[in-house]
């Protein structure tokens, strides 16, 4: 059972990978992971870009435990020498776009899907959601997806890990702020320049301490990223715009954060969205110790996914090294997948 789950997840994703899925444009990869499913004898449903199901012997007085992960990709950076679409594999490694980010924990969620799916007298429902749009925090991913999959008591994000336990999130605001000025000629002073009133903002976003500070992950951290003003040099600017990274911690909600900021600075403030949430999940949690048990270590993780958008809680865990997301000639190793399918089944065998 164990080599034919490993055998299948690897020939899913060396297909998924030969699949151009970019964000937005992930309808061929949804039907191979419809299909995969359905040779299994497994029920799907689907909406846009988006796959998932139920375990056989759903209990609607059970609570349900959420596996997801993503199926589109990023755009192939400039820097790939290979075919970002050939799932060649190579001294252990499998290359292509996705393998890493996030296919190999896709398709070791599916594997663990189907070792359950036929079990009876689980303690917990499962639900399976193969998702678009992630790539881009976009709206028809998993977010349009969550009224139709019920009441849901927590989740596992599939990301890559190395299989640790990411027990909470930073979220993330995008500020585009305005600095009103008066325009005037430069040679006879008039006007009231907008640049220096941004100025006085921008200098209180950099020296800003927000009073709680995370204990994953320190104070949230505010940073200017660009910055546009004036038309000409004789012209006083009478508009001063600018973008203000903000990584919220789990401290704090989004819309506290913006009310402080609205608080404290003169200029307007809008944001582009308060729906990526910081998140986070008790170290008491039963999954969280199933994990340390398991000998997994626990940490925050600086990088924003799918988890943003949950309102419960949820560990993102799974095969694979962030730090080779997005990178040109993208991989996986091919133990990590198989690594990766064990070690959920050990998991989800503690609490079920």
């Amino acid at each position: 059972m164990a080599a034919t789950l490993f055998n299948d997840s690897l020939n899913l994703l060396c297909k998924l990978i030969s699949i151009s899925s970019l964000s937005r444009q992930e309808e061929n990869t949804a039907s191979a992971i419809e299909q995969f499913l359905r040779d299994k004898g497994i029920k799907t449903h689907r909406l846009i870009n988006n796959v998932w199901a139920f375990n056989e012997h759903f209990d609607p007085k059970k609570p349900t435990i959420l596996l997801n992960s993503h199926h589109d990709t990023v755009k192939p950076n400039p820097g790939y020498i290979r075919d970002p679409f050939a799932a060649d594999i190579i001294d252990g490694k499998l290359f292509g776009l996705g393998s890493n980010d996030a296919g190999g924990c896709l398709v070791s969620l599916i594997a663990v899907f189907i070792h359950f799916y036929s079990k009876k007298n689980l303690k917990y429902n499962l639900c399976l959601a193969a998702t678009a749009e992630e790539e881009v925090s976009g709206n028809n991913g998993i977010e349009l997806i969550l009224p139709q999959l019920g009441l849901l008591e927590f989740g596992i994000v599939g990301e890559p890990t190395l299989m640790q336990l990411a027990i909470a999130e930073r979220g993330l605001l995008v500020l585009d702020c305005v600095a009103h000025g008066k325009a005037g000629h430069a040679a006879r002073e008039e006007g009231e320049n907008a640049i220096y009133k941004a100025m006085k903002d921008i200098n209180w976003f950099k020296t800003y301490e927000f009073a709680k500070k995370s204990a994953m992950f320190g104070p949230v951290k505010m940073n200017v990223t660009i910055i546009e003003a004036g038309s000409q040099h004789n012209v006083i600017p009478a508009v001063c715009n600018f973008t203000v990274d903000v990584r919220v911690t789990d401290a704090y909600r989004n819309e506290e954060i913006l009310k402080i900021i609205s608080q404290n600075v003169d200029c307007d403030v809008n944001p582009r969205s308060t729906r990526l949430k910081p998140s986070s999940i008790s170290i008491e949690h039963p999954i969280v110790k199933a994990g340390i048990a398991l000998g997994r270590e626990t940490y925050g993780s600086p990088t924003t996914s799918d988890q943003a958008l949950l309102d419960i809680p949820s560990l993102k865990m799974g095969p694979g090294n962030s730090a080779r997301s997005h990178m040109a000639d993208e991989y996986i190793y091919v133990n990590e997948i198989q690594e990766g399918i064990e070690l959920y089944i050990k998991l989800l065998t503690k609490i079920l």
